[in-house]
């Protein structure tokens, strides 16, 4: 757990640098945060980091660490730093290893809203991204899609904006699953306004996520900035719909450098708002998608997915062996061992081990001497 002393070191160098900034990440992980934030007050850095130097200039002298802090609790927030057992390490792990010269770059630490864990939603999220100028089929799909990915345990990851963005998280909230936002301003700011009472809502079950300290305004570059944590924090990033020119296509972008699966939504070929995803999928870019099964199979494609990255299923604890005698049990009637044994191509004895432990864990059921589904 971070101590006040830290927290607020890694507060005041949240805002000292547009994020993100890879020569102060790096300086950062050398020295500590304390360290670093005295560095960078005193003017006076280790050699071979003066870029730091440049890059602090204008918000060096400018500590605002404890205000930023008091804000963020007073709406709920926390400020999640990379020593924070809940710090999704894992997924934000291939921003340090892209290009930074691309907007890239691990963030350094990130303002949180919300009761669920920052590691927990980034390990089970899908993005679901798209025009703000949704069209009603647009809205619709988005709806369906979330709703179907939330009733499958996978949280839903978008950045809080009009159309697209906004269709998932309502569905989200209102199937009564998780979901992420990831805004483009500071943790206090609504934008867009309309969002507020989403924004609140989405908080109570889920998360609201920014790179920004408080009081920080959206921007265009922020918005361009913001985009690499939706992909970063997303098993599988899918396109919803898209113009010619839309933003979805930076975070698209991002998941193709991050190695996140893509997929996207095909529309009517007369909708504007569809040219983009017409032109992921003809190009080879995305997958076709065309309802929630087929964005679970983007993200977890070897039909895996465990405790902490995907839906949970009742034969997930079974060993192997026991899993080949379940999948031996057909769906209906029941089956002898002698049955079962032929079908999993296992020893009678093993059969009857696996079918034993089973019965305890009450995935089988012993009707007159046969064996069937519980």
């Amino acid at each position: 757990m971070t101590d006040d002393t830290e927290l607020r070191a890694w507060a005041y160098l949240a805002r000292v640098v547009e994020p993100p900034n890879a020569p102060l990440l790096s300086l950062c992980d050398e020295l500590g945060p304390i360290e670093t934030a005295a560095a960078i007050r005193a003017r006076s850095v280790p050699h071979g980091h003066d870029e730091v130097l440049t890059a602090t200039a204008a918000r060096a002298d400018t500590d605002l660490a404890a205000q930023d802090l008091d804000v963020a609790a007073r709406i709920g927030a926390r400020l999640v730093t990379r020593d924070d057992p809940e710090w999704p390490a894992w997924p934000l792990l291939a921003l340090g290893q892209a290009d930074t010269a691309f907007r890239g770059g691990e963030p350094l630490a990130l303002w949180v809203r919300g009761t669920s864990r920052l590691d927990e939603v980034a390990s089970t999220g899908i993005a679901l991204i798209g025009s703000r100028a949704a069209s009603r089929y647009g809205e619709q799909v988005t709806s369906t899609l979330a709703g179907g990915l939330v009733a499958e345990n996978w949280a839903v990851v978008s950045g809080g904006a009009f159309g697209v963005d906004g269709a998932a998280h309502r569905a989200a909230v209102a199937c009564g699953g998780q979901t992420m936002a990831v805004m483009a301003c500071g943790i206090d700011r609504d934008y867009p306004a309309g969002h507020a009472r989403l924004f609140d809502q989405i908080a109570e079950s889920g998360l609201v996520v920014s790179e920004y300290p408080p009081g920080t305004t959206a921007a265009k570059h922020r918005f361009l900035t913001r985009n690499r944590l939706v992909a970063a924090m997303s098993k599988a990033v899918v396109v919803v719909e898209a113009g010619r020119r839309s933003g979805a296509a930076n975070t698209a972008a991002w998941a193709r450098k991050l190695g996140r699966p893509l997929g996207a939504v095909p529309g009517p070929v007369t909708s504007a708002t569809s040219i983009g995803c017409h032109q992921l999928i003809a190009e080879g870019l995305a997958a076709l998608i065309i309802d929630p099964q087929a964005v679970i199979a983007l993200a977890a494609p070897d039909g895996s997915g465990d405790m902490e990255r995907g839906p949970v299923r009742s034969t997930d604890a079974l060993s192997p062996e026991a899993k080949r005698v379940h999948d031996a049990i057909p769906a209906r009637g029941s089956v002898t061992i002698e049955e079962i044994a032929f079908s999993a191509g296992l020893e009678t004895a093993r059969v009857r081990s696996a079918l034993a432990h089973m019965d305890v864990s009450g995935h089988v059921v012993n009707v007159d001497g046969a064996w069937r589904l519980a």
